[in-house]
């Protein structure tokens, strides 16, 4: 009966067409310089950031197509009663022929006193206050995808903390319930024992909770499965930040790209100014037609036309119209201005508080090593004094409490203070 069991399974996996077994997803090994081309590469934003500032490219060539000469083709057909006149609806001439024609007609301005071109200016400085925006764009995507790698190294590193906390915790509590069935020991101590195992074994499950979520975390960033896993390779410490902070402070005016931008903005708002009150100004133009008129009234309309102008045109009354436009460009110069400065005090005061925070943060990291020095000194120490039968299990309790809680503490001070030196290579403007 086995036998032809067995030889029906074979069989049945021998079918094709049988999907093959499911196979573990390869792990996605990773360097924070792989991670960042990689959500730079996938990330839509950026996509989006770089469209927008290829479309803006294209309005100083609609602004300065007003320097060069219009051409366009006129077909023109009208029939009219003979000694017909239009005698309402305009001052122009209104004979009226009948008629049938084609031609050419140009227009070309000569002068608008300054309007077009400083329009064309300010459509290029907004252009470039595009390509500051998608630089800040990528500084945004590089800073969240380092905060995620990091992050996500902490979590594996805490995981492994927690692991080898059950362990431990695992191997004491078997030790004194050996002990316990050998009388040594009091069912206290086994309790107390059972207790500690079951807080790590629920610190294990968090950690691999927040494993989890890491992961999936980086894989949004980097717009790949959220299934991902992931092997995350170790970035070197960064070096210690100057005493001084005010060169970096500087630095950071003079190179973060929405500072860039906004200034770019405000210089494109003091050009609309000065196109707005070019619109008092006159505008010459000249003007141009040629054509043939093959069906016409012959003894009123010659078989061909050509005709040259030059038109002058002299704003006197609109209402207040251009006087407001200038006002409201002027104002809103001014506003950006203020916008500008309001940003330079603002990235001041986050570049200094950046530095700060990466100074502590990094402080913390010696300090953490050696309390996890002397937690591991003290729990070898209580280890030692509990076995010899010195000390209550509580005491050696508290001494692995305080190992985990350091061991954390030092894992989490490491990567905190790479993750804040990424934070101050983006509030610098380095981090591209």
């Amino acid at each position: 009966m086995q036998r032809i069991l067995l030889i029906t399974v074979l069989s049945l996996l021998a079918l094709p067409g049988a999907p093959p077994p499911a196979q573990a997803q390869e792990p996605l090994h990773l360097t924070l310089s792989q991670a960042e081309k990689l959500s730079v590469k996938n990330n839509p934003q950026l996509g989006a950031a770089l469209l927008n500032a290829a479309a803006s490219l294209q309005v100083p060539v609609q602004y300065r197509s007003a320097f060069l000469p219009t051409l366009s083709g006129n077909v023109t057909g009208a029939l009219a009663e003979p000694n017909s006149r239009i005698a309402a609806g305009g001052l122009n001439n209104p004979t009226v022929f009948s008629r049938f024609a084609a031609g050419l007609s140009a227009t070309q301005m000569v002068t608008d006193f300054g309007r077009t071109g400083n329009l064309v200016d300010m459509a290029r400085l907004r252009a470039d206050a595009r390509k500051e925006v998608t630089e800040q764009t990528r500084a945004d995507i590089l800073l969240v995808t380092g905060q995620a790698y990091f992050a996500l190294l902490r979590e594996q590193a805490v995981l492994k903390v927690a692991q080898q906390t059950v362990a431990a915790r695992q191997l004491l509590s078997d030790q004194v319930t050996a002990l316990a069935q050998s009388q040594l020991k009091s069912q206290l101590d086994v309790s107390f024992a059972n207790v500690n195992l079951a807080d790590a074994k629920l610190l294990l499950v968090q950690a691999e909770n927040a494993l989890h979520s890491g992961e999936a975390q980086l894989a949004a960033v980097l717009a790949l499965p959220g299934d991902t896993s992931f092997v995350l390779a170790e970035e070197p410490m960064p070096p210690p930040l100057p005493a001084q902070l005010d060169p970096l402070i500087q630095q950071a005016l003079q190179q973060r790209p929405e500072l860039k931008g906004l200034q770019l903005e405000q210089s494109a708002a003091e050009e609309f100014t000065r196109a707005e009150h070019a619109l008092h100004y006159p505008n010459i133009s000249v003007m141009a037609a040629v054509g043939l008129t093959p069906e016409a009234q012959r003894s009123q309309i010659k078989d061909h036309y050509a005709a040259i102008g030059i038109n002058l045109n002299i704003p006197i009354f609109n209402g207040g119209l251009f006087t407001a436009r200038e006002a409201e460009a002027n104002l809103r110069a001014q506003a950006a201005t203020q916008n500008l400065n309001d940003t330079q005090l603002q990235i001041a005061r986050d570049a200094r508080v950046a530095c700060l925070d990466e100074k502590s943060a990094c402080d913390r990291v010696a300090l953490s090593e050696q309390l996890l020095q002397q937690s591991q000194i003290a729990q070898e120490l209580a280890q030692s004094r509990y076995t010899l039968g010195l000390s209550s299990i509580i005491e050696l309790s508290q001494a692995q409490l305080n190992l985990t809680s350091a061991q954390i503490t030092a894992e989490s001070a490491k990567y905190e203070c790479q993750a804040q030196q990424l934070k101050v290579d983006f509030q610098l403007g380095t981090l591209k």
